[in-house]
C-alpha cells in the first residue's frame, strides 16, 4: 500500500506572521489525514523556519528571504528522503515558492523530474521586475532559469533546473497582468500551457495529455496544485485580504476531474497543494475543499497503485 508522508510548510509569502503560515496546521484540523484512507499517512511534520519577515532579501529582492531560503534547504531533503523511503510525499501549507525545494528534492531521486502545474498564474515574473517582491510569482521563471543571472547567494545554488519539455502549465488566466510586464507565456519555450477556459471545457483531456507531455522524457513526476487555480467565487481564501482575487478559474469539481485524470498516468511521485489563507475561511469551507480533492485523489492513487 502506498504510504503518505505529510509535511507543512508554515511559510508566508508577504512575511506576515500568521495568514499562509498557519495552513499546513488549518488543513490538518479540517482532517487531512483521514481524507488520504485508505492510504497510510505514516509521517506528518512541519519544517522548521526562522522568524517571518516582510522585508525584501538582498541576495534575491524576494520578501522573506531568510525563511525562503530556508524552506528550500528543508524541503529538498525531506522531499528527496520521503521519496528514498518509498513514500508519497503531501506537501501543504505555503505558496508556490515551495516548488524550489520540492523539485531540488525529487531530482536527486532520478536525472529528470517532470512537473505538472495547476495555478491560475504562470508564476516567471523575472525578479527585477517584480512588484512586491512575492517569490510565489517567480519560482516557475527561476526553475527554467529564466533569471538566473539576477539571483545571487545561497538561493542560486539550491534552485536545480526544469526543462520546458518537463513543464505542463494548467488553468493560468493572467494573461493581461504579464501583459504590463511583457512577459511572454512559457509556451514559448515548448512548455505545455492551456489556460483556465481550456481546461474547464475539456478537464479529463487536457490532464491526460499534460501528464503524458512531462513524462515523455521523465518516468517521474510531480504534481502542484496552486488553489488560485480555483474562481474565488467557490475558493474565497486565496491571495491577500481585501485586495479583490481575480476573476474566473475552475470549480472544485473540475479541478478534481483534472487531478484525478492526471494521476491515472504512471510516475506520479508527490503533490503540493498551496495558496490557501485561514484567516480568509472563517467557516472552514475552503479547508473542506481542500479535504475533498485530497479524498478523490486518494481514491485514484489507491485503485492504481
Amino acid at each position: 500500500m502506498l504510504q503518505i508522508a505529510i509535511i507543512g510548510v508554515p511559510f508566508d509569502g508577504y512575511g506576515r506572521a500568521a495568514n499562509q503560515t498557519l495552513a499546513a496546521q488549518a488543513i490538518r484540523d479540517a482532517g487531512i489525514s483521514a481524507a488520504w484512507a485508505p492510504l497510510e499517512v505514516v509521517t506528518d511534520e512541519d519544517i522548521l523556519l526562522p522568524a517571518q519577515s516582510p522585508e525584501r532579501g538582498t541576495d534575491t529582492t524576494l520578501v522573506n528571504e531568510s525563511a525562503l531560503i530556508a524552506m528550500t534547504r528543508d524541503l529538498t531533503v525531506r522531499v528527496a528522503g520521503a521519496a528514498a523511503s518509498e513514500a508519497f510525499p503531501c506537501v501543504i501549507g505555503g505558496d508556490c515558492s515551495s516548488l524550489l525545494g520540492i523539485m531540488a528534492g525529487a531530482v536527486q531521486t532520478a536525472d529528470r523530474v517532470g512537473l505538472l502545474v495547476l495555478d491560475g498564474h504562470e508564476d516567471t515574473m523575472p525578479l527585477d521586475v517584480s512588484e512586491d517582491g512575492e517569490a510565489a510569482n517567480t519560482e516557475i521563471g527561476l526553475l527554467l532559469g529564466l533569471t538566473g543571472k539576477t539571483l545571487r547567494g545561497p538561493l542560486a545554488a539550491l534552485v536545480p533546473t526544469v526543462a520546458p519539455g518537463s513543464l505542463a502549465i494548467l488553468g493560468p488566466r493572467d494573461d493581461a497582468w504579464r501583459r504590463r510586464f511583457n512577459v511572454a507565456s512559457a509556451a514559448g519555450l515548448g512548455a505545455y500551457v492551456r489556460d483556465a477556459t481550456a481546461v474547464a471545457s475539456q478537464p479529463g483531456q487536457v490532464a491526460r495529455e499534460a501528464a503524458e507531455f512531462v513524462t515523455r522524457s521523465n518516468q517521474r513526476w510531480w504534481m502542484h496544485v496552486d488553489l488560485d487555480v480555483l474562481d474565488p467565487e467557490h475558493f474565497p481564501a486565496q491571495g491577500v485580504p481585501d485586495v479583490p482575487d481575480e476573476p474566473g478559474g475552475l470549480s472544485p469539481d473540475q479541478l478534481s476531474a483534472v487531478m484525478a485524470s492526471a494521476a491515472r498516468h504512471p510516475g506520479l511521485i508527490g503533490i503540493s497543494l498551496v495558496i490557501y489563507d485561514p484567516a480568509q475561511d472563517a467557516d472552514g469551507a475552503c479547508a473542506r475543499t481542500i479535504i475533498r480533492l485530497v479524498q478523490d485523489l486518494a481514491q485514484v492513487l489507491a485503485g492504481s497503485r
